[in-house]
């Protein structure tokens, strides 16, 4: 079992996005989850970056972690 800790920044290099700490706040400040929305389901995603945060919470992977954090940033 991969039992890495991966970071915010790793996650978004992951996603195909800009990961420094600025192109991370710049994201969360133009983002945001409708109210009861799940991350995967957000519109700003392309079907590769959804269908890997869906996996990645659906599998509890090692990458888990980071998504709720995500998710949790992006909530309203």
């Amino acid at each position: 079992m991969d039992t890495s800790h991966h970071t915010l920044g790793e996650l978004f290099k992951q996603l195909g996005l800009a990961n420094g700490k600025s192109d991370i706040d710049a994201f969360l400040g133009q983002h945001r989850l409708a109210e009861g929305q799940a991350l995967p389901d957000a519109p700003f995603w392309n079907k590769a970056q959804a269908d890997f945060l869906r996996e990645a919470l659906e599998d509890d992977s090692d990458w888990a972690e980071e998504v709720d954090e995500l998710a949790v940033r992006l909530s309203p």
